[in-house]
């Protein structure tokens, strides 16, 4: 699923992975325990390029977001239940693949189209996937009526079992969002989402006429006073949750320079929507690039710029994972104990 998958869902996270409407509230459930209990760790709503920036992830061994870089989300789950030896036996032939030219080496370029290439892919088959769920008559076409139903329909009709504050609250928030969303991405305004229209409201961080849904989202999610800007404070808040009497990591004072030197460009002290496009969707940041480079940058040994198979397979677990990494148990484990 699409957009800033690190963080908690949005509206079209919920439906993109929800089949039946009962499980809604579950997910919605787990999304206000989310926001409540969020991790001590930091993250990050845009990948940074560590070449770059001279920026190490704090958790050095965690490479889940790289895996599903190189491969895929699914793809990367399917790695997740196999021994190490065989992931590097199914890695050795991926990199066969992406050495377009034969010469033996990975440059940049190859390794940034091939992960655009998993990056559409894992797109449109998302899309094919949750599509014959929505298109109830089979028309080819989902409807705003048909996505509403499917994916609201049981609080729709049974609002008196959601008598919580928090659960009617999240309910009230996301249809009118998915709402919105959906409109946007139906370009001819007929409230019929064809293939391509469906996959820009899934997925319209990939779409350049959703870009703007993707700012005024995020800037829904941060803003917590509802000035419509984003302060300091929230900002933070959006990475870190303070605990009352406990100390502050040291990055989080690093970010809270990085908010005042390089986020809050017009030095007002807040974020408008237009430095918050500045931030997530930065015009000069190409995350295919930046994670090429980041992966070459890490297994690169004799500093070449380039990547031999020997290079990939000594650092494999980089680029993808085993049953040893136990990627599958620890999200588990974490969802058990939230």
């Amino acid at each position: 699923m699409p957009v800033c998958e690190c963080f908690w869902p949005k509206a079209s996270e919920f439906s993109a992975a929800i089949m039946d409407p009962g499980s809604l509230l579950y997910l919605l459930l787990l999304c206000t325990v989310g926001v409540l209990t969020k991790p001590t760790f930091r993250r990050e709503r845009i990948r940074l390029d560590p070449e770059l920036h001279n920026q190490v992830p704090e958790d050095n061994q965690s490479f889940q977001l790289d895996h599903e870089a190189f491969l895929g989300k699914d793809e990367a789950k399917t790695f997740d239940q196999l021994t190490p030896e065989e992931s590097k036996e199914r890695l050795g032939k991926i990199v066969d693949r992406i050495d377009g030219d034969k010469d033996g080496f990975i440059n940049t370029d190859e390794l940034k189209t091939w992960i655009k290439r998993v990056q559409k892919r894992y797109v449109y088959e998302n899309v094919a996937r949750v599509w014959k769920d929505y298109d109830v008559n089979k028309d080819n076409h989902i409807s705003w009526e048909e996505y509403k139903q499917a994916t609201y329909g049981y609080y729709l009709a049974n609002p008196e079992e959601f008598q919580d504050a928090a659960e009617q609250f999240n309910f009230k928030k996301m249809l009118p969002r998915d709402e919105r969303r959906f409109k946007r991405a139906d370009l001819n305004g007929d409230l019929q989402a064809n293939r391509e229209e469906f996959t820009a409201f899934l997925h319209p961080e990939e779409f350049e006429h959703m870009k703007d849904i993707v700012i005024l989202e995020t800037l829904e999610d941060i803003d917590k006073n509802g000035d419509g800007f984003v302060d300091e404070d929230e900002y933070i808040a959006d990475m870190f949750v303070h605990e009352e009497g406990g100390p502050e990591p040291d990055w989080v004072e690093t970010e809270r320079e990085q908010f005042a030197d390089f986020r809050d460009l017009n030095k007002d002290g807040k974020m408008d929507k237009d430095e918050i496009r500045h931030w997530i969707l930065p015009q000069d940041y190409d995350h295919a690039q930046a994670e090429a480079r980041h992966l070459i940058y890490e297994s690169d040994q004799n500093k070449d710029k380039l990547l031999t198979k020997d290079e990939i397979l000594q650092n494999w677990n980089m680029f993808v994972g085993s049953q040893a990494t136990n990627y599958g148990e620890d999200l588990t484990r974490n969802h058990d104990e939230l």
